[in-house]
């Protein structure tokens, strides 16, 4: 298989090849390396599919970003799935066009906006600098500004970008023609296009008004993104070729909240990526030679003693091998420097993994040249599909109480 001049133009894409190498062999044979990320990537001679390692299906990603979002509640599997098991980015495809059917059918949001015409009579505000400008000694033509309300807003308009985009783009034909359904309505009440996908993005909140447009948004922006508002392709042509999601990225999200919520109650504090600017300086000039930011710093109080657990979280499996060097370096660190234990107990560094929860935890410890131990390094492992597939109550409480003794025990 061949690549054309369009294809090696897309391959040279530094984002894209952070994430995907696509490498020309002998004998019109490719060579793709892939990096931690699951998706789609579309080009004109081939369709690339990377699939989850260590989760089951594409679906199971999707699940994680909904958990990691913050939101509560599965996605039900018999309604999204139709068809198959479709990729991931038709998958996403589907929900979008899902929730924007949902706003249709319910009615769309309108709002306020600044208008500026040409008007036979006054609307609002005369705009005299204009109107001299334009129709000088004229009065059928008023220059105005005023407030109308239109369905032509940002919320509305991020809905006919994506589904716009499902109709031209998704591999299943069902699919596409509900698209087509939903974008020709959306089209007439929000013709304006959206213009660069960031901007639009950074200037729309939910609040009361909009909450029911959050999750058609969610699904919205991860499509037009291609892969997540801080990841590939936000403001470049990719984004309709490709939908590759970072599983670094999400498998940390996904962990913070996951001890956030098992912390609850115990009266420990989760701290996310807190910066220690002190921990590294230059000796010759006093000043900081670099930033420590662990991906969570746990503090507490056991027995009137106050007490810090720095965690570090990698999407790697570690249940057949040993934890890598580089990773067991910057945890002896964050131990080293960061972490407090009852006197007499080396410093502890928890590293999280997905993995087989029964297997057992790897412990490693630093010694110093006189024996003694002087930081600890201790892994634990999350088992993603029974966390994902745990339903709210009883069952995932009891669930989160042994994932945070497991961590902080």
């Amino acid at each position: 298989m061949r690549l054309g001049p369009a294809d090696r133009a897309r391959c040279e894409n530094d984002q894209l090849s952070a994430r995907v190498h696509i490498r020309e062999l002998a004998g019109e044979r490719l060579e793709v390396t892939a990096g931690a990320c699951v998706g789609v990537l579309r080009l004109d001679a081939l369709e690339i599919r990377i699939r989850p390692k260590y989760l089951g299906t594409e679906l199971d990603v999707l699940r994680m970003l909904e958990y990691a979002a913050g939101r509560d509640g599965m996605l039900d599997a018999s309604r999204t799935v139709l068809g198959g098991a479709p990729h991931l980015r038709d998958l996403v495809a589907l929900l979008v066009t899902e929730e924007c059917e949902r706003i249709l059918a319910h009615g769309v949001r309108r709002d306020y906006v600044t208008v500026e015409d040409d008007l036979p009579a006054v609307r609002g505000r005369l705009l005299v600098d204009r109107q001299l400008l334009r129709h000088h000694g004229r009065m059928d033509r008023l220059a105005c500004r005023f407030d109308e309300h239109d369905a032509d807003i940002v919320d509305n308009r991020l809905c006919a970008a994506a589904v716009d985009l499902v109709a031209r783009t998704a591999d299943s034909s069902t699919v596409r023609a509900r698209a087509r359904r939903a974008a020709t309505r959306f089209a007439q009440m929000a013709p304006t296009p959206l213009g660069d996908f960031r901007t639009a993005w950074e200037s729309l909140g939910h609040h009361r008004h909009n909450a029911h447009y959050r999750s058609a948004h969610h699904w919205a922006a991860l499509l037009l993104s291609g892969g997540g508002i801080d990841g590939l392709f936000a403001a470049g042509p990719l984004a309709s070729r490709a939908l590759l999601i970072d599983m670094n990225a999400l498998f940390e999200a996904f962990g913070v909240r996951v001890l956030r919520e098992a912390a609850a109650g115990t009266g420990w504090v989760v701290r996310e990526q807190s910066r220690h600017r002190g921990v590294l300086f230059d000796e010759r000039s006093g000043r900081s030679y670099g930033e420590v930011r662990p991906d969570l710093l746990l503090s507490g109080t056991v027995d009137g003693v106050s007490l810090r657990l720095p965690v570090d979280l990698k999407y790697k499996l570690y249940d057949d091998r040993k934890l890598a060097s580089s990773d067991l370096y910057q945890a002896a660190l964050y131990a080293h420097a960061l972490a407090r234990r009852p006197s007499g107990d080396p410093p502890t560094c928890v590293l999280i993994h997905p993995g087989n929860a029964s297997t057992a935890r790897q412990s490693v410890a630093v010694r110093r040249f006189d024996g003694a131990v002087s930081a600890r390094v201790r892994s634990v492992s999350l088992h993603l599909p029974t966390l994902l597939g745990t339903p709210e109550g009883t069952e995932q409480r009891e669930l989160l109480r042994k994932v945070w003794h497991a961590v902080a025990g």
